[in-house]
């Protein structure tokens, strides 16, 4: 419900989506004028569990595999041109074709591997 709040907050005060592995990508590229906004963005996401301490932070045993899994996941939505919040929340509700495939595949996706995880996989 927060990101879709989040989202709808800022089509309705800046006009823009919220896709946020682009908006973060875009915090590198663009002017500082344009940062902005953007910065204020992402704060605005971390903020409430900075503040209200919700959850805790697991670390891997070694820095390596944060930074790989970062990496790996940025590659991911750079190839689908997205996020999964942002084709199931931001695609969707813009009715984008492109969003509703990328939806069904990842929740497909998703629906497989927690098969195989519990039910185990015996070819």
């Amino acid at each position: 419900m927060l990101i879709g709040a989040g989202a709808a907050t800022l089509v309705l005060l800046n006009g823009r989506i919220a896709g946020v592995s682009g908006i973060l990508g875009k915090v590198v590229q663009e002017s500082i004028g344009e940062q902005g906004w953007r910065l204020g963005f992402l704060a605005g996401l971390l903020a409430p569990a900075l503040i209200l301490g919700v959850g805790s932070a697991h670390m891997p045993q070694h820095w390596l595999w944060a930074i790989a899994s970062g990496l790996l996941v940025g590659a991911g939505t750079h190839v689908g041109s997205g996020c999964t919040s942002g084709h199931g929340v931001c695609g969707l509700a813009n009715l984008s074709t492109r969003s509703l495939v990328a939806t069904l595949v990842f929740m497909a996706s998703a629906v497989i591997t927690v098969f195989v995880v519990r039910h185990g996989f015996t070819p």
